[in-house]
């Protein structure tokens, strides 16, 4: 009740403009703005906590894709959410990060030059050491100071921030291919997909590479994270078949239920909070006050869109099939999230509850439509990121400022680049070390047969 005391909201009002006075104070009187090295902070802080909340989303990642498994195959999706965070992460600073932001081009515009290990800038660490010696030298620490600040932000926290996306792309591809994939041979085409195959695409808009000098436009990655994660999971799940069981001889789908549904509501959740880091985040700063309205509408667009891809999935699952269903619901706010993506900072919220509500539908249709494909795709990753995020670029030409034309280039470039990477990863896996389970493992489960484990053993033999 004490929120709507307007005595109380006069007193927090003062305090807020007494917590403000000192950056006022350090402001220039002809710009009014904070100083530099205040923007430099806060540029960092933006990238630093808003990578927890990505990070974060490889928690829900695991409990959402935890939920939607049978309970034989439960430990096995944890070890490979939490294996991938890691191989990703590695990758990402070995050689995956130098790829995406290149220093000189192979290709220009194409490829980005090959170097090994990101390391932090040399200037930032020359600060670190004048700043923490016995005896420090004022002249040259604002020196050294003044070289860090010739950057917008922190460099390992821009490091930070893009390695949490690499991790995301390799989560989706965990969802659609479970259940049925030797561990092994997953993590190796993490590796693959952290090092290269992301970091490539990713640097033709993000590095400065050819679609960003035509204008593509993907603020936060429906097509760079989203897309090509499913892109890299269709792949997969096209190489390595159904499940067995999935799909009878006359084409009929036999579902496959999952076990906690619950912890799979949990699991999304946590990436609805996480995505406000993942859309936030890719402001790209926080040291002016414009920046801080764009992060703001943003997270307003973010919430709007994924709460209308629940509604809209709610609705059809109803008309459809006379029943709401769970399951449905929650893809529909990935749906919503994944589309509102590529353009969360859409000038007016209308368009946004329009862009999610979209891709929340395209889930309810996209999914059984993979079914007749006979694509088994286990928790619905292909619908959801796949096929929403292509829907969200494209919007960004539709809504936004972008152009259609060339968002359909970027849609069509990417997805047949990481298509056909992936699987001739995948191929040269199956065809070599094997990608799929034998039948009586995968019968009886995958967490015994790859990891000598179950996740609940005291409920006895899984089902």
């Amino acid at each position: 009740m004490f929120l709507f005391n307007p005595n109380v909201r006069w007193r927090r009002s003062v305090l807020a403009l007494g917590m403000l006075a000192p950056m006022v104070a350090m402001a220039t009187p002809a710009t009014a703005a904070v100083s530099t090295e205040t923007q430099y902070i806060f540029n960092t802080f933006s990238f630093l906590i808003h990578g927890v909340l990505v990070m974060f989303m490889a928690a829900g990642f695991a409990m959402l894709e935890s939920g939607l498994v049978r309970k034989k195959n439960t430990a096995v999706i944890c070890l490979k959410n939490i294996a991938l965070y890691s191989i990703a992460g590695l990758m990402f600073y070995i050689i995956g990060y130098t790829v995406l932001y290149p220093g000189d081009w192979i290709i220009d515009g194409i490829f980005g030059e090959l170097s090994l290990f990101y390391d932090p800038a040399p200037k930032e660490l020359a600060l670190m050491s004048l700043s923490a010696a016995d005896q420090v030298d004022a002249t040259k620490v604002a020196a050294a100071l003044n070289e860090v600040l010739k950057d917008d932000y922190s460099k390992p926290s821009d490091w930070f921030f893009q390695m949490v996306f690499v991790a995301t792309a390799a989560s989706i591809v965990s969802g659609t291919v479970a259940e049925r994939i030797k561990i092994w041979p997953f993590l190796i085409f993490v590796v693959v997909l952290a090092a290269l195959i992301y970091p490539i695409q990713a640097s033709w808009v993000w590095g400065g590479g050819w679609l960003d000098k035509m204008g593509f436009s993907d603020y936060a990655g429906s097509t760079l994270v989203h897309s090509t994660g499913g892109w890299a999971a269709l792949a997969g799940a096209i190489l390595l078949g159904s499940r067995k069981g999935k799909y009878s001889t006359t084409g009929q789908v036999q579902p496959m239920p999952g076990a906690n549904l619950p912890l799979a509501t949990l699991g999304t959740f946590i990436l609805w909070f996480g995505w406000f880091g993942f859309n936030g985040g890719s402001a790209l700063a926080l040291g002016s006050a414009a920046k801080v309205a764009e992060i703001s509408i943003v997270y307003a667009n973010t919430n709007i869109a994924a709460a209308a891809g629940v509604v809209i999935a709610l609705l059809l699952t109803q008309m459809r099939y006379g029943k709401i269903d769970l399951t449905m619901a929650l893809n529909g706010a990935i749906g919503g999230l994944v589309a509102i993506t590529a353009g969360p900072d859409v000038d007016a919220h209308w368009k946004a509850i329009v862009i999610g509500g979209i891709g929340g539908a395209l889930v309810v249709f996209a999914i059984p439509m993979f079914d007749k494909l006979r694509v088994d795709d286990v928790v619905g990753a292909l619908s959801a990121h796949l096929v929403a995020g292509i829907w969200g670029t494209l919007a960004v030409g539709i809504f936004g400022s972008g152009d259609i034309g060339v968002q359909l280039i970027g849609v069509v470039a990417i997805g047949a680049f990481v298509f056909i990477a992936s699987f001739a990863v995948w191929f040269i896996l199956k065809s070599t070390v094997g990608i799929r389970v034998d039948e009586e493992s995968e019968l009886n489960g995958l967490d015994i047969a790859e990891v000598g484990m179950e996740a609940y053993p005291e409920f006895g033999q899984s089902s």
